[in-house]
Order: C-alpha cells, then sequence, then structure tokens
C-alpha cells in the first residue's frame, strides 16, 4: 500500500535540492548581482583588476540566476510616449519623389517639363508645362501605387493620384495612413525595446497602449530623464547630397532641398537635398572607435543594397561634398574623395567617448520612424521600493508564521511534515523564477503570500480524509494510502481552476497583472507537488522507519 518506488523518491528530492540550489543566489542577492555585472562588463568591455574580483564575488560554478525585481520594488523610471505618426507621411513623399520623377522623365514629349512645388507635408505637387498630358501622367504615375500590406486596406492601392489643371498631386491614400501608423507604432516599440536591452537593463516592461502611445517601465535606470536620453532621440542617419553652405538659417533652400544646422560649426547652415542618397535603415552595424587623430567617432557599415547605392553616388561625385545628417543636424560635409566602394566609413565631430558609445547604440537599434512625445514621466525612488519589499516582507513573515502555528497545533507531527514541505514550496518559487528570469514586482509578492495559504489546503483534504478513514476503523497503512488517494481529485479539481484563473490574468492583464499571475500559477504548481509528493514520501520515509500501530492526525 504504502509504496514509492526508489527512483521515484530520489527524483522527488533532486526537483527539491535543484529548486534549493537555484533559489540560493536569492540570498545573496546584491553579492551575485555585482559579480553577474562584472562578468557582462568583462565580455563586453575586457577584463580589469576590478572586475575581476567583483567576478569573483561568486562562484562560476554555481547558478547565478536571480528573480529580477520590478518597478515598484527596485526603483527605477516611468514613461508614457505618443508616436508622432504624422512624421512619417512627409518621409514618404520625400522617398517617393525621385521614383515619380524618374517615371515622368521619359513622357516629355507628353507632358513638357515639371517642377516640383511647394506642398503640405504627405503631398507631391508637380507642375506641367503641358496640361494637355495630365492624363498620360496620370496613368504613369498612378503606376507606382502598390496594394496596401494590411487586412483592413485589402484592395486598396498606397497612393492616390489626382490632377488639377496643370499640377499633378500624388498623397497617401486612407487605408495606407492606417496600416503606416499601425507599422510606425509596432516599428517604434521593437526599436526602443533594442535600445532599452542594448543597455542591458534588466526586465523592462514595453508595450503598446492604444493606437499610438507606448508604456516603458525600465527597473534600476536613475531617473526618467536618463530613460528619455536613450529612447527619446530619433537618431535618423541619413546621407544627403550637398547644394550649398552659409550662415543664414533663413536661406531660400529650394523645392526639393531643405536647410539645416551644423552640429560642430555654430552659425553654419546647410542646403542640402531633402531626398537622402542612402539611409540609417541599411546599416548593419556600428561601432564606437577613434579616428586617425585619436578622437572618438563611429564607424558603421552598410548592407548590400545600401553599399551599392553609396558606392555608385561617390564614384559619380568625387569632388563634390556630401552630408552625413544625424537628426536634421548635419555631423560633418566631408568632399568626397575617391570611390568608396566597401560600403563602410566613418562619423568624426565633436563627441566624447561616452557620446561616440550612446551613438553606437542608438544607430545599431535603428532609427526610431517617427519623433516621440512624452506624455508622462515619473522617476521612483529606491527607497519606495525598499518600503514596499520590507512591507512585503513582514507580511509574508506574519502569514508563514501563523501558517507554521496553525497546522503544527491542528495536525501534530503531520502538520511538521506539511510546515517542512511549506518552506521547500517557497523555495521552489524563487528557484522556478530565478530559472525563467521572471520578475518579482509588490502584487508578484501579494501572489507569493496568497500562495502561503494555499499551500496547506491540499495537505488539510490529505490530513482531514485521513482522519475519517481512522475514525472508520482503518488501520494507519491503509488510512495514510486512502486519504492521500481520495483527496487527489478535490486537490487536483480546486487547483486546476485557480490555475486557469492565473492563466487567464497573465493572457488578459499587463505589468503587475502579470506579477501576480506569474507568481499565483508558480505557487499553484509548487503547492500541488509538494502536497502530492514531497509531505507523501516524508511520511512513507517515517511509516517505514517508525512502524507505528496506531497514528494520530
Amino acid at each position: 500500500m504504502l509504496q514509492i518506488d526508489l527512483w521515484k523518491r530520489v527524483l522527488i528530492w533532486l526537483v527539491c535540492v535543484a529548486g534549493l540550489v537555484l533559489a540560493l543566489p536569492n540570498a545573496f542577492y546584491t553579492r551575485v548581482e555585482q559579480a553577474n555585472d562584472a562578468v557582462t562588463a568583462i565580455e563586453m568591455k575586457g577584463e580589469t583588476p576590478e572586475r575581476l574580483e567583483m567576478a569573483a564575488q561568486w562562484p562560476e560554478w554555481m547558478p547565478s540566476g536571480l528573480v529580477n525585481l520590478g518597478l515598484d520594488l527596485r526603483g527605477g523610471a516611468h514613461l508614457l510616449a505618443e508616436v508622432q505618426v504624422e512624421d512619417v507621411y512627409a518621409a514618404r513623399m520625400d522617398a517617393l519623389w525621385p521614383e515619380v520623377r524618374n517615371a515622368l522623365r521619359p513622357e516629355r514629349d507628353a507632358i513638357g517639363t515639371f517642377r516640383l512645388q511647394p506642398a503640405p507635408d504627405g503631398q507631391i505637387r508637380v507642375k506641367l508645362s503641358k496640361p494637355d498630358g495630365m492624363a498620360r501622367a496620370l496613368e504613369v504615375v498612378r503606376g507606382l501605387a502598390n496594394p496596401v500590406t494590411s487586412l483592413t486596406g485589402a484592395g486598396a492601392t498606397d497612393i492616390i493620384v489626382s490632377g488639377d489643371g496643370d499640377v499633378l498631386t500624388v498623397e497617401l491614400s486612407e487605408a495606407e495612413r492606417l496600416a503606416s501608423d499601425d507599422r510606425t507604432v509596432r516599428q517604434s516599440l521593437e526599436i526602443v525595446r533594442r535600445r532599452i536591452d542594448e543597455v542591458g537593463t534588466r526586465e523592462p516592461t514595453i508595450q503598446r497602449q492604444g493606437a499610438d502611445r507606448i508604456l516603458i517601465q525600465v527597473p534600476g535606470i536613475g531617473s526618467a530623464s536618463e530613460l528619455k536620453a536613450i529612447i527619446g532621440t530619433t537618431a535618423q542617419l541619413t546621407f544627403n547630397p550637398v547644394v550649398g553652405r552659409g550662415s543664414d538659417p533663413d536661406a531660400r533652400a529650394g523645392t526639393g532641398n531643405k536647410v539645416i544646422p551644423s552640429l560642430d560649426e555654430a552659425g553654419t547652415f546647410y542646403t542640402v537635398e531633402a531626398a537622402p542618397v542612402v539611409t540609417g535603415e541599411d546599416l548593419v552595424d556600428a561601432q564606437p572607435s577613434f579616428d586617425q587623430n585619436g578622437r572618438p567617432a563611429v564607424t558603421f557599415r552598410f548592407n548590400t543594397s545600401g553599399a551599392r547605392r553609396f558606392g555608385d553616388y561617390t564614384a559619380e561625385n568625387i569632388g563634390s561634398p556630401f552630408a552625413i545628417v544625424l537628426d536634421d543636424e548635419v555631423v560633418s560635409a566631408p568632399v568626397i574623395q575617391a570611390h568608396i566602394p566597401g560600403g563602410s566609413g566613418i562619423i568624426t565631430g565633436n563627441f566624447s567617448i561616452e557620446e561616440s558609445t550612446n551613438l553606437a547604440v542608438l544607430l545599431r537599434a535603428g532609427a526610431l520612424p517617427a519623433g516621440l512625445e512624452f506624455l508622462e514621466e515619473r522617476t521612483i525612488g529606491p527607497e519606495l521600493g525598499q518600503d514596499s519589499i520590507d512591507a512585503g516582507k513582514i507580511a509574508t513573515i506574519v502569514a508563514f508564521i501563523a501558517v507554521l502555528v496553525f497546522m503544527t497545533l491542528s495536525y501534530g507531527l503531520f502538520g511538521i511534515f506539511a510546515n517542512v514541505a511549506l518552506m521547500l514550496n517557497v523555495a521552489l518559487i524563487f528557484g522556478a523564477l530565478s530559472l525563467i528570469g521572471g520578475t518579482l514586482t509588490l502584487p508578484g509578492i501579494a501572489g507569493i503570500v496568497l500562495t502561503v495559504g494555499m499551500a496547506v489546503d491540499a495537505n488539510v483534504l490529505v490530513f482531514e480524509r485521513i482522519r475519517e478513514e481512522l475514525k472508520a476503523g482503518r488501520g494507519p497503512a491503509r488510512a495514510i494510502d486512502e486519504g492521500y488517494s481520495k483527496a487527489l481529485s478535490a486537490i487536483l479539481d480546486a487547483n486546476v481552476t485557480t490555475f486557469i484563473t492565473a492563466v487567464i490574468l497573465f493572457a488578459m492583464g499587463s505589468g503587475p497583472v502579470r506579477g501576480f499571475a506569474i507568481t499565483l500559477g508558480l505557487g499553484i504548481m509548487t503547492s500541488v507537488f509538494t502536497a502530492i509528493f514531497v509531505t507523501r514520501v516524508m511520511i512513507v520515509m517515517w511509516f517505514e522507519r517508525r512502524r507505528p500501530k496506531t497514528i494520530e492526525v
């Protein structure tokens, strides 16, 4: 009756030992965290005596995974940003103009000469010298239209082409604007995530809110302004042909051109062509380095198509200046000395080492497709987080002691077995959180406190069934065996329904709700394991050793 195979006993205790070992680093949180950070710094930047000393604080052969602390516990920065989706419309039209121009050039016999006219953002207006050729111009430009790549825009094209007198107008269709808005927010979300991941912060929360907003919460960062410096820069890198240079910011740029300031030379403004030769989207790598004079700089490398366009342009424009433009400021405007076929180059300027490193991070992560307007920003200090941790500790300890006392008084020796399983249960929760890299939030602590109370429910069901079997005249071994067998269905029913609730909370919730759902779900699984297997194997081992004639539960 009370038979548990040896391999099952070994497996149960191995799981418990593994949970304890995985949870152990959390008992030395600061030391392990410093060692982990030092190891990461050594991998990225090389060895130094200080880093080696910090890395040696925790043995390499020991697990080093930690439960990440959420924003409400660790402190950090909270931002709510709105993506300026309209910014993309003008950029789309600037990129489309060279295609329109190249398509209309072969039709000059029918449409005459044509010139780009001033137009609102999101439109291209072209004036034809032969209005009679408008029908042909409309046909040619409409041939540039592409289907909208979204479910809601099925059957629609991305541009609308119309003519009024001698002026041809091209603009984005409504379906394409909606699709573009969705793509822009998704791309911004991914780029923000990549930029924050490059910095190496722990378990940030980055998620979409509504149609055009992004919620960003990063634990462990110093301030909201520091976080804005990482993600708020658009970092749009372009290479534009230079038309002229001067000191007048209001100089007439001409249609298809724009006037932008120099980053390093105060009072200097460049007139450049609005349509870039190559953009930062073609970058495949960017790294901080030093120029030939030993000053901080950033080296970059293009992909195949970008390298080809960059190489063709430099081959055709030797002796002409071209501007390296970052966020509408000219970083430098070198003269092309020779053909550059390799698709790589260097950005120089008055950078500090930190600025060149940050610029390389931004360029590697990619350019934000549109600007971000920060609607809400908060810096949460670690003192608030420490207060939350202390309050959570007190609540957990009080609940823990109350449950231990209750179980001991109610069930005697069997209650002590349940208490040991409860301690292992909490260790298994932290071990599982460390293994998956989970984040512990204040609601997550509430989930653990709730689990402490729920963890003994299964044991209570078993022990009460054993009592009933003893009252019915069963022997000790038969009563224990029947107690576990008959209580199993009730234990599974109760915990499966609660686990389903935790899954729904995780799937439908966000932020703190997910933190609660994770700890609750893990707690249910570990509670069932400890109640069904751990307490049973302890009781069986005790029973085999003592062989009591009667038992009291």
